[in-house]
């Protein structure tokens, strides 16, 4: 980004310049919608597994982009070796691009919080004097 090779996404009113996010062992990269974007993200991709000896993981890595043509993303992805992403999709079990209106959506993370809450309880509240 400092030598402009990658553009990253302008967020808010302030226009936050993002280009990712890394979350233990997963990384999002963020950015301009551009085959130059591509190309850079290529490289870096290629740069991160010479010098860290580390492997991307090909079958769990994805490639998508918003407000552009489904051609576009699908040369995109066969450039970077990678499939498209396809929305909605599941991050940190959270649904990412489905209709946070909807009730289904959040059925999911509703039901994992209610297992949780159960199990605290049992081992934390004792009954009858316990």
């Amino acid at each position: 980004m400092e030598e402009n090779l990658f553009k990253g996404y302008l967020v808010g009113n302030e226009g936050v310049n993002i280009s990712l996010l890394q979350y233990a062992d997963d990384t999002i990269f963020f950015g301009e919608a551009t085959m130059d974007n591509v190309i850079a993200l290529k490289a870096i991709l290629r740069a991160f597994e010479l010098v860290s000896g580390l492997k991307i993981n090909f079958a769990k890595s994805r490639f998508g982009a918003f407000g552009i043509s489904d051609q576009w993303k699908h040369d995109a992805a066969k450039y970077l070796n990678r499939s498209c992403l396809t929305l909605p999709f599941v991050y940190l079990g959270i649904p990412i691009g489905a209709n946070p209106r909807r009730r289904q959506m959040w059925n999911t993370i509703i039901h994992k919080c209610e297992r949780k809450l159960a199990k605290w309880k049992q081992r934390h509240i004792s009954w009858g004097g316990e």
